[in-house]
Parts: C-alpha cells; sequence; structure tokens
C-alpha cells in the first residue's frame, strides 16, 4: 500500500530543505518514528544512507537505503533495501520508496510525502507518526 502525506510551511523551500535533511534537525523531527533516530551517510543521489534507531532493549535497527534521486530544494526519492537488526541486513520485501516533493506556495512550502509498497504492519504506525513528524518539522523550519 502508499501512504501520502502533506504539510505547509511558511518558510522558504531551501530552509524546509536544510531542516529536513540536516542531521540535528532530522534527529528532531524523525522522532515520531523512533526517538533515537538518525542516519549514516549522505544525502546525495546514489549513496548508500542507512536510518538508524535504538529500540527499547538498546538493539539497534533500521534501513539500508540508496538516495534514487535527489534534486536539491525540489525533490528527493528513497530506495529501501535492506532492513537492519542488530547490524544484520536482510533482504527488504518489494520495492520501497520513500518520495519527498517541496514546491513553492503562497509564499511558503509545501511538502508532500509518499510512501510505496508500505506493509500492513507498518500503516498504523506511518498514519500515527508521519502528521507528528510533519508538524515537528513544520515547527522547526518556521523558527
Amino acid at each position: 500500500m502508499n501512504t501520502k502525506f502533506s504539510i505547509f510551511i511558511q518558510a522558504p523551500r531551501e530552509k524546509v530543505w536544510n531542516t529536513m535533511l540536516q542531521d540535528s534537525t532530522y534527529r528532531e523531527w524523525t522522532k515520531p518514528f523512533n526517538e533515537t533516530s538518525y542516519f549514516e551517510g549522505d544525502w546525495s543521489e546514489g549513496s548508500r544512507i542507512c536510518f538508524l534507531g535504538t529500540d527499547d532493549k538498546g538493539n539497534t535497527g533500521g534501513m539500508a537505503s540508496k538516495i534514487a534521486k535527489n534534486i536539491p530544494f525540489e525533490y528527493v526519492s528513497i530506495q529501501h533495501l535492506n532492513s537492519i537488526e542488530n547490524g544484520v541486513e536482510e533482504p527488504w520485501e518489494g520495492v520501497s520508496f520513500e518520495n519527498y516533493r517541496f514546491t513553492e506556495k503562497d509564499g511558503g512550502t509545501q511538502v508532500d510525502v509518499e510512501n510505496t509498497d508500505v506493509s500492513d504492519e507498518y500503516m498504523d504506525m506511518m498514519n500515527e507518526a508521519w502528521p507528528k513528524a510533519l508538524e515537528v518539522l513544520k515547527v522547526l523550519s518556521e523558527k
């Protein structure tokens, strides 16, 4: 299944983009997914990037991914390749992308997020966490 979420942020596209992708603010806006969320790697097109966090037992897990497309300040597409459990990568089922589009609108930025091929077991979490995460991104970007 696919999920789609949007938010309007009263800030320039460049500021929203940088707030979303720089390490310190990424760790803040992604807390609704995992309180210890962070990434290793970089956002350049073709690069490997891992999205990680720890569970309540202190185990590290997440996703190993590739930046499929990066058009600065406009669009970034992440292809999720493998899940990570305690440092061990397991192939991801299907082809899953996480796409972000940044559109100038009414003096601010419309952020649209689409997740493709989301398994049923993660749908409730996605539907709960994404609106909260985007609201945190909005607050951080509008500062």
